[in-house]
C-alpha cells in the first residue's frame, strides 16, 4: 500500500470513529447549562414582566 492510501484511509477511520470526544461533550453541556441558568436568572424577571404586561392588555384588566 502506497503512502498515500494509507493517509486516506487513517483520515477515513478518525472520520468515523463512533468513540466520540465524551469529556469534551459533557463539558459544552455543563457550560450551556451553565450560561442558561445566568441567562435565565438575569432576564426571568424582565420576561415575567413583558408576558405579564401581555396578558393583562390582552384580558383587559
Amino acid at each position: 500500500m502506497n503512502t498515500l492510501t494509507r493517509r486516506i484511509r487513517s483520515q477515513w477511520n478518525a472520520w468515523h470513529d463512533d468513540t466520540g470526544d465524551v469529556p469534551g461533550w459533557v463539558l459544552i453541556t455543563l457550560m450551556t447549562a451553565g450560561l442558561v441558568i445566568v441567562i435565565w436568572g438575569l432576564a426571568g424577571p424582565a420576561l415575567s414582566g413583558i408576558f405579564q404586561q401581555a396578558i393583562n392588555r390582552v384580558s383587559g384588566l
